[in-house]
């Protein structure tokens, strides 16, 4: 049976559950190709509420409300892994198209998952094992050592749900509160990575270059682009890595492969089966940018270029900073919008239109060049002037005599 087509324009009509950034960059790249995106939001001042034209207001943990929302839709997909794997598998006994479907998705989804999947596999990965009593954990640490990561092996997000623990009495404070957890050995690395690749429904894939997140509490700050100092043995190993994943597990869409690098070589951390926060740069620093090759991958169209627009990229987070107290006396959004660009006129800024508050990812910019090391701290600077209200000197106008 044919997809349904939007009666309007023609063109499918892409569903994607969640309101956050992600679909509003998403609603941005799918302007571009004529697409129809309409959004299941939980609330109206969301991210991408604001923007998209069709917008239906409802939980993604509700059934009733997400098979309403996928009727007359080409596809459903997500800019978060949060929807319930046994809804998902509803929709799809119900004849609507999901990508990626719930038995990719679940990998995103439950990190015990994974790692037996990727242990199944013989991919690379940290030291694991689930563990239900303080006894499997101090079994665990006398084989790997103290401290260990204990993560939930569901709902974990921006370093929420990860611990890491010094002993078995704080390993026991944690199950009593959690149940089951992923004990992993912490890894002694020398940076995180992550690899980017789309694939279609017919099995064609396209892969982007190897990035550096530079991760601070356990939340992206910024991306480097490639990844600074790795060698092409790498980099392609990282690349094939992701491809392999990829098709094993089946993904249509987008999918991130966070990775730990070692001196050994390379980890696998977590999964992302959507738009991730390490492919934002590719906005402006990419052919074809993530959301485009999201929508083209879940609508099985050929896939765009993946090439670079510059030699370096660096994309930079605005998280919540000063700026964001509620006592903050300095200049409000618009004018520090407006230093922005006169400071940065070659630094692209992609806000998010979210409530300010500290720690939030509030929006990123984007930097290109030649040189990283110029072209980073001209990312970084314009990120700490959108947070804090404060111009790095090195940027500052001459103050006229």
């Amino acid at each position: 049976m044919a997809a349904p087509l939007d009666p309007v324009t023609g063109t499918p009509v892409v569903a994607m559950v969640g309101g956050g950034q992600l679909s509003r960059m998403t609603h941005q790249a799918a302007i571009a190709l004529g697409q129809s995106l309409r959004v299941l939001a939980a609330d109206p001042a969301e991210s991408a509420a604001l923007v998209a034209g069709d917008v239906r207001l409802g939980a993604h943990t509700d059934l009733q409300a997400l098979a309403a929302f996928a009727e007359g839709a080409s596809v459903v997909t997500f800019d978060h892994e949060h929807v319930p794997t046994e809804h998902l598998r509803a929709l799809q006994a119900a004849g609507h198209r999901v990508a990626p479907g719930p038995d990719a998705l679940v990998h995103a989804q439950d990190k015990l998952v994974l790692r037996r999947a990727l242990a199944a596999a013989g991919e690379p990965q940290p030291a694991w094992a689930q563990v239900d009593t303080p006894a499997d954990v101090a079994a665990f640490a006398a084989a790997h050592g103290w401290p260990v990561v204990l993560k939930t092996p569901r709902g974990g997000y921006d370093g929420k749900g990860v611990f890491v623990v010094p002993d078995e009495a704080a390993a026991a404070d944690l199950l009593q509160t959690h149940g089951t957890l992923l004990a992993e050995q912490r890894v002694d690395m020398v940076r995180e990575l992550a690899a980017q690749v789309a694939r279609s429904p017919f099995g064609q894939v396209a892969v982007y270059p190897v990035v550096e997140t530079v991760q601070r509490d356990g939340v992206c700050n910024e991306a480097l682009v490639p990844a600074p100092g790795l060698s092409d043995e790498l980099a392609t190993a990282a690349q094939e890595l992701a491809v392999r994943i990829a098709d094993r597990l089946g993904v249509v869409g987008m999918l991130a492969v966070e990775l730990f690098e070692t001196a050994d070589g390379i980890l696998v951390n977590e999964l992302a089966m959507r738009p991730h926060n390490s492919g934002h740069w590719t906005i402006d620093g990419a052919v074809t940018s993530q959301f485009e090759q999201h929508l083209r991958a879940v609508l099985d169209y050929p896939l765009g270029s993946t090439a670079m627009t510059a030699p370096v990229v660096v994309m930079a987070n605005v998280l919540g900073g000063d700026a964001a107290a509620d006592d903050w006396a300095g200049p409000g959004l618009d004018e520090r919008i407006h230093h922005f660009m006169a400071h940065w006129p070659d630094v692209k800024l992609h806000w998010y239109g979210k409530g300010q508050r500290r720690g939030r990812k509030l929006g990123h910019v984007t930097a290109r060049g030649t040189e990283l090391e110029e072209v980073r701290a001209r990312a970084v600077a314009a990120a700490r002037y959108l947070a804090d209200g404060v111009v790095d000197p090195a940027f500052a106008f001459e103050e006229e005599h």
